[in-house]
């Protein structure tokens, strides 16, 4: 039940503002719930890898143009060769080499950025790796005495084959993958004999198996798949074309060239045809359902309301009606239950429904707990409808002390003491006389009646 106003003006409408802000907003005022984002897939490292590179070389690209071309050649020279293999360049490049979203990029800038200095100021190896054990994220394998040297740009200009795959062995060399960098299903050359891709390829990870294009199968893609024919074929070369739709093999592209039919299908003179499973056993329907063939397989569909079991759609196809149905014809009808007396209650009537009725109150009644009542129609309410007869008493002496106030105050405009005395004491008289009198005109008309 709802609260009911305070009867005074303006505590009424701060209760009334107070309720409205309270309420929900309607639908397209509520905020949306924001939308269930799906978590971001975290790149391969050697993607990353390779990405920090290439920005390495773009920055390295970008250092040299900017801050040189034009003016004293000599000069620039000179000055080129100090800045070229600088800390100073080395800085400028690091500093930009990842986006400041790129997690990834700067976890892996983190841990690689000694192996990046060593590269580029030329440290010894043996230095390079000692320093480089201390980051147990990497794995790092040492390499043999002999090949101890100098790590130098001109002996490993090729800093991602360097960093990614000697260095951090995140990366294989493309064509292979896995560990130990195997080559790929057909050979590190064609992997997937170009027909697929392997994956993991170029990477520490993977399967090695190869997803084969659409129309090709097998471990490295070198044989066509189900539904297609064979139209080329030599020591490197395969190409493969789409059999006739329902065809699973086929020798070529024609209706008649079927070697073996989809499922659905059955062959007859190398052509596929349809089996209709609903005249067979091999449909699988239930007991209010009807069976539709389709090419190449078979839907079920409802019965219609009317029926208890069917054999198609409609109320004429029923094998038997529904409770609240008739057999009239060749269909099966609603029954009217109104036209008999099916509803007892006092002042009810019926209302049919399909294959069924209820039992409603008549029109100008009401159900009370199970009965139906006669409803109460409330008189028209005024305004002040639920204020009290003091209340009322009290709004009267106001409305004609409002009267005496204004007529007492034109006698005193023409200062005229006498008279406004005189007037103010005849209307208070007059509306005492009145109040006493005009009682249920004044409250017919303040209650609206």
């Amino acid at each position: 039940m709802a609260p009911r106003p305070p009867r005074d003006l303006v505590p009424a409408l701060v209760w009334g503002l107070s309720l409205f802000f309270s309420l929900p907003g309607p639908v397209w005022l509520q905020p949306s719930p924001p939308p269930q984002a799906s978590p971001p897939t975290q790149p391969h490292p050697c993607h990353t890898c390779r990405g920090l590179v290439d920005s390495f070389n773009k920055g390295l690209e970008r250092t040299i143009r900017d801050n040189f071309g034009g003016g004293n050649t000599a000069w620039e020279e000179e000055k080129l060769s100090k800045y070229k293999d600088s800390e100073t360049r080395l800085v400028e490049v690091l500093e930009n080499v990842c986006s400041k979203s790129d997690f990834e990029c700067h976890r892996l800038l983190e841990l690689s950025e000694e192996l990046v200095e060593s590269w580029w100021f030329h440290k010894p190896a043996e230095d390079l790796l000692k320093d480089a054990s201390s980051h147990s994220e990497l794995q790092f394998v040492p390499p043999p005495n002999e090949e101890r040297a100098l790590v130098r740009q001109q002996e490993a200009p090729d800093l991602f084959q360097w960093l990614c795959s000697d260095s951090l062995k995140l990366c294989c060399p493309s064509g292979t993958f896995g560990p130990s960098c195997l080559p790929c299903p057909g050979g590190a050359e064609k992997p997937c004999g170009g027909y697929g891709h392997c994956e993991g390829e170029g990477t520490r990870g993977g399967s090695g198996r190869c997803d084969c294009q659409a129309g090709y199968g097998g471990e490295a893609c070198g044989q066509c798949s189900l539904g297609y024919f064979e139209v080329e074929r030599n020591a490197s070369h395969l190409v493969c074309s789409a059999c006739f739709g329902p065809c699973a093999r086929c020798s070529g592209p024609e209706e008649s060239n079927c070697l073996q039919c989809k499922r659905g299908w059955a062959l007859h003179h190398l052509k596929c045809v349809d089996i209709d499973e609903c005249g067979t056993e091999r449909a699988n329907c239930g007991a209010d359902q009807f069976c539709v063939n389709t090419e190449g397989s078979y839907e079920c569909r409802d019965c219609a309301k009317a029926c208890l079991g069917c054999m198609g759609a409609g109320p004429g196809r029923c094998k038997k009606c529904s409770p609240g149905y008739q057999q009239v014809g060749a269909k099966c009808l609603d029954v009217d239950e109104c036209e008999t007396e099916v509803c007892p209650g006092e002042n009810e009537q019926c209302e049919n429904t399909e294959g069924s009725y209820r039992c409603v109150c008549a029109e100008g009644y009401k159900q009370i707990e199970g009965i139906c009542v006669k409803e109460q129609i409330p008189e028209s309410a005024g305004f002040f409808s639920e204020m009290t007869e003091d209340e009322l008493v009290v709004l009267q002496q106001m409305f004609f002390g409002v009267i005496i106030c204004a007529l007492a105050t034109l006698a005193a405009k023409g200062d005229l003491v006498f008279t406004a005395i005189f007037i103010g004491a005849v209307a208070a008289m007059t509306g005492y006389w009145l109040s006493e009198r005009s009682d249920r005109v004044l409250e017919g008309f303040i209650k609206g009646r």
